[in-house]
């Protein structure tokens, strides 16, 4: 066992692994550029923590919303990409991001979702989840 050679990733999963980070920072832009023009001010994008990765932070009067965007290739197909366990790691993630600054959000949190398709179409789920802990 000790000699036993790595598993080489098959090429067309890299190259839809590529794709896929491609089409997912390119509607990151999207909707940072919509919340820009709402009058959102961007606290963050790709934000890590220990408990894993939020999309976007944004506050706008003291609100602030922690979002996830899901790019896939119709809207309704986006929409279920968010289970359960991704919600309660972007939650974690969200305890972890307000300790580290107790500035934010000060007249509220909420957890937005933005659903982008492959034609470009974009829907907002405002407060689309709650924090079940």
């Amino acid at each position: 066992m000790e000699n036993e050679a790595p598993q080489k990733i098959a090429p067309r999963k890299i190259v839809r692994g590529r794709r896929a980070q491609r089409r997912g920072v390119e509607a990151e832009a999207r909707v940072v550029a919509a919340l820009a023009a709402a009058g959102w001010v961007i606290l963050g994008q790709r934000l890590r923590t220990l408990a894993g990765e939020v999309d976007i932070v944004a506050e706008r009067a003291g609100l602030l919303t922690l979002i996830e965007v899901k790019a896939r290739g119709d809207l309704e197909t986006a929409a279920y990409a968010l289970g359960a366990r991704q919600r309660r790691r972007l939650t974690a993630a969200a305890a972890i991001l307000l300790g580290a600054n107790p500035g934010w959000g000060l007249a509220g949190v909420r957890f937005d979702v933005w659903l982008v398709d492959a034609r470009g179409g974009v829907r907002h789920v405002p407060d689309a989840f709650r924090d079940e802990g």
